[in-house]
């Protein structure tokens, strides 16, 4: 028994120096890999160029005519005579149809019959609308501007009014702004008008986009804003090569900005190449630090495996050398044996 416990005693021993051994190994590699990390570092590059550059404001509307009237009688009668026929153009004061009354129906402003609604020899009624009179050359579209950008817009602001179906753009400036609001909910709305004089291919409903520049600046130096990086005092810089290849910062004044592109009036010239760092990553090895912990894993393996099997020893209930209890002599049943 003496002999068994010193073996276990020296055995344990041992394990733990192995142990206190290995730890400090990989304490000394763990310092050592990160002395010795290797960092690679990817950038993206981007090149200054010349140009134009503004940011602005930008609506969707539709067309509507400023100028419209349905002319009707005044008394009841009989249409007595038509002047015109539809699509004509007419100037004001020009009649356009003569009831049995006397009244006679007149244009009040210079457009074009876009529609009548009786032929000559009807009976109409007292207000029975008979004719439509519109200027299809003078429109206007509306926008609705919400809350945060209405202090932005001034009249006789300069806006481009682009035709989604037909593809052009025409040049127009603000003509009313209503100050009060029209809410939608938590936000508050208010209607910006523009006038427009468009060619016979504009048609009322007409669907466009209203642009509003807000600041310019023409042939000037610029950048994607993706090439900049910024302090923590907001300044910002980028990075530039230097003779040697080494990468160095730059601190830039910039300008009119909008989603994609920044002026740049100091620092930069055109043409020039700059970084910005994309990917860090360190590409150092694992190596001997990823060998030394399969190796503590392994020993941590074969100990518990031995402590299963001394548990597992000690529970079989025989005496040492095979011995085991005498048949039926149970303890506990008040009997001993040969009684």
């Amino acid at each position: 028994m003496k002999k068994r416990k010193k073996k276990s005693l020296v055995a344990r021993i041992v394990r733990l120096v192995l142990i206190l051994a290995v730890l400090g190994l990989v304490g000394y590699f763990g310092v050592w890999k990160q002395i010795n990390k290797e960092i690679t570092v990817t950038y993206d590059t981007y090149t200054t160029r010349r140009g134009d550059i503004s940011n602005s404001l930008s609506f969707s509307g539709s067309m509507s005519v400023k100028n419209s009237e349905t002319l009707s009688a005044d008394k009841a009668g009989t249409v007595r005579k038509i002047y015109v026929s539809e699509t004509e153009s007419v100037t004001k004061d020009q009649r356009l149809i003569r009831l049995s009354t006397g009244e006679m129906i007149k244009a009040s402003f210079d457009g074009q019959v876009n529609e009548i609604g009786v032929e000559e020899g009807d009976e109409v009624e007292a207000n029975e609308n008979l004719i439509q009179i519109v200027d299809f050359s003078k429109m206007t579209v509306s926008l609705r501007v919400d809350e945060y950008s209405i202090s932005k817009i001034k009249l006789g602001m300069a806006c481009r009014i682009s035709f989604t179906a037909l593809g052009t753009v025409v040049e127009s400036e603000i003509a009313h702004i209503n100050r009060i609001s029209s809410s939608n909910g938590n936000t508050a709305y208010y209607t910006v008008s523009c006038d427009v004089d468009v060619t016979e291919d504009v048609l009322p409903g007409m669907q466009v986009t209203v642009t509003i520049p807000l600041e310019e600046a023409t042939d000037t130096v610029i950048i994607s804003k993706n090439a900049l990086s910024f302090t923590g005092d907001n300044s910002a810089y980028v990075l530039v090569k230097d003779d040697s290849g080494e990468m160095q910062r730059v601190q830039v004044a910039v300008g009119v900005d909008n989603d994609n592109y920044v002026e740049i009036t100091d620092g930069l010239t055109e043409g020039q190449t700059v970084y910005k760092v994309a990917e860090t990553k360190d590409t150092s090895s694992g190596g001997l630090f990823s060998g030394l912990s399969a190796m503590m894993n392994s020993n941590q393996n074969q100990n518990s495996s031995q402590q299963n099997r001394n548990s597992q020893r000690s529970m079989n209930g025989n005496f040492p050398g095979g011995g085991n209890f005498p048949s039926g002599g149970n303890f506990g049943s008040g009997r001993m044996p040969g009684m």
